[in-house]
């Protein structure tokens, strides 16, 4: 099993996050950056039923690229 499906995102929903969200600091003093977005889920992850998905990715905005360094995923 990827790192993707056992967190529970997709790529575009990544995508989608960080270019259409505010940026904020992910941790003081880090070059860091992250932002959230809310998707409407209505599934079950783990056996359970969520209405909604949170994606919240920390990224390093570099001078050529964003470079993503791990994905958080929320369910509620």
């Amino acid at each position: 099993m990827s790192y993707i499906s056992k967190r529970g995102f997709t790529v575009a929903e990544v995508e989608e996050a960080i270019g259409t969200t505010p940026w904020k600091a992910a941790e003081e003093g880090v070059n860091r950056q992250e932002c959230s977005k809310e998707f409407p889920f209505h599934q079950h992850w783990n056996r359970k039923f969520y209405a909604t998905k949170q994606v919240r990715p920390i990224f390093v905005d570099d001078p050529l690229e964003i470079i993503v360094v791990t994905v958080y995923t929320y369910y509620y």
